[in-house]
């Protein structure tokens, strides 16, 4: 019995659990996930600082005339006091000198010689940057389960962290079965088809931030296909597609339970994509997804996706959604729970003019979907949706619908 996507998913998140840990330099570490979580060990700024190049002076100081006495530029590391009736000059990064209560542009005064005339209004502390006023001591900077970024690596590098505990990326094999396919670099022969489901789960899971390893093409024959999952169960995920649902005709599904599979479910309420199979063997997580293509990248899209992201080691696991309108009017069929692909333009939606389970190039032209509610008969222009992206990932550390109604 098919069940549904709601449940389909928790039993995704039960089984594709973190995987272990590695040590990497920072600059290895972009868009890879913390396994720990990071502490500032400083402060930041760690002294007061000058914010601008200019003079350092007293708040009762504005509208006087005063010597200038000497010059701290930053990385000086002297202690200098402030004198009565002068000023310093500083510059941009310079440590304050103690007796100063702000800084005064250089733009802002007169400079004749060593004497300096000042503004009649000087603020107190005005362009100091005090010491810890970015980052306190003892803060928590970064989150176990962070995808890192570019920015991260700033904040790490500011607090001389060179190396960083990640979890390791998730291993994906694939392969492919059936006589009647072949791979993009083979020849075709009578009543023959090019392979589109392998190339496309290994770029996707690639951009999702997988090692990828492709086993080759099994022979329609038990023991070839035996083979090739043997082949990939030093893997955290196997997926495939094709080959397992109910009435198939080849040794897939034969094969991959004489290895011990353990299924989780074998049958989600959705469309296109019912044959959606997932569950294990040992520690490795096996995904079969639809054999046509448009089924199988956008399934790919909702519990692929949803296993990485899982493996990985992400707080935000959970595939996330946008609000948006639609752009103009839509029909469909309603009595189950449907996934349509379009275009989000970064205002509205507009749904692919055509789609279907056997098709490639809807999603191609596509950059999102909606999952539409079974209820659902059409939409007028206008209407609110919810929307997941297929080009960037949009994910969140709380489970959220992601049904439109």
């Amino acid at each position: 019995m098919a069940i549904n996507v709601e449940e389909a998913l928790n039993l995704v998140y039960k089984l594709a659990l973190p995987l272990g840990t590695e040590i990497a330099p920072i600059e290895n570490s972009v868009h890879r996930v913390l396994s720990e979580t990071i502490t500032a060990s400083h402060s930041l700024p760690s002294f007061d600082n000058s914010a601008m190049d200019g003079y350092a002076v007293r708040a009762l100081d504005a509208g006087k005339i005063l010597t200038q006495s000497c010059v701290i530029f930053a990385g000086d590391g002297s202690e200098i006091r402030m004198v009565e009736d002068q000023c310093i000059r500083i510059m941009t990064g310079a440590k304050i000198p103690q007796g100063c209560e702000a800084i005064v542009p250089i733009e802002d005064v007169v400079v004749n010689g060593d004497q300096v005339t000042f503004p009649s209004s000087i603020k107190p502390s005005q362009h100091i940057r005090l010491k810890g006023e970015d980052i306190q001591a003892g803060m928590t900077l970064l989150e176990e389960g962070t995808m890192l970024h570019a920015h991260h690596i700033s904040l790490l590098a500011s607090q001389g962290i060179t190396h960083v505990k990640l979890y390791r990326r998730p291993r994906v094999a694939l392969f492919s079965s059936g006589n009647e396919l072949k791979m993009h670099y083979e020849t075709l022969g009578s009543n023959q088809l090019y392979n589109t489901n392998t190339p496309t789960f290994a770029a996707r899971a690639e951009e999702l931030g997988c090692d990828v390893i492709f086993t080759g093409t099994a022979e329609d024959t038990l023991e070839s296909v035996q083979a090739h999952i043997q082949r990939a169960l030093n893997a955290d995920l196997i997926i495939t597609s094709g080959g397992v649902s109910v009435g198939d005709a080849d040794f897939t599904k034969e094969a991959f339970n004489s290895l011990g599979f353990e299924g989780a479910f074998e049958s989600v309420d959705i469309k296109p994509g019912k044959p959606t199979t997932f569950g294990r063997i040992g520690n490795t997580v096996v995904l079969n997804l639809p054999g046509n293509p448009l089924a199988a990248a956008l399934c790919f899209e909702l519990f692929g996706q949803s296993a990485i992201l899982s493996l990985s080691g992400r707080s935000d696991k959970y595939i996330s959604t946008l609000s948006t309108h639609m752009a103009e009017s839509f029909t469909m069929k309603k009595g189950r729970r449907s996934l349509i692909p379009g275009w989000f333009d970064g205002s509205s939606f507009t749904p692919s003019q055509k789609f279907g389970p056997g098709m490639v190039l809807p999603l191609s032209l596509a950059n999102a979907y909606m999952m539409v509610d079974a209820s659902v008969e059409g939409f007028e222009k206008g209407d609110v949706v919810k929307i997941i992206p297929t080009r960037w990932c949009m994910s969140s550390a709380a489970q959220n619908s992601l049904v439109t109604l």
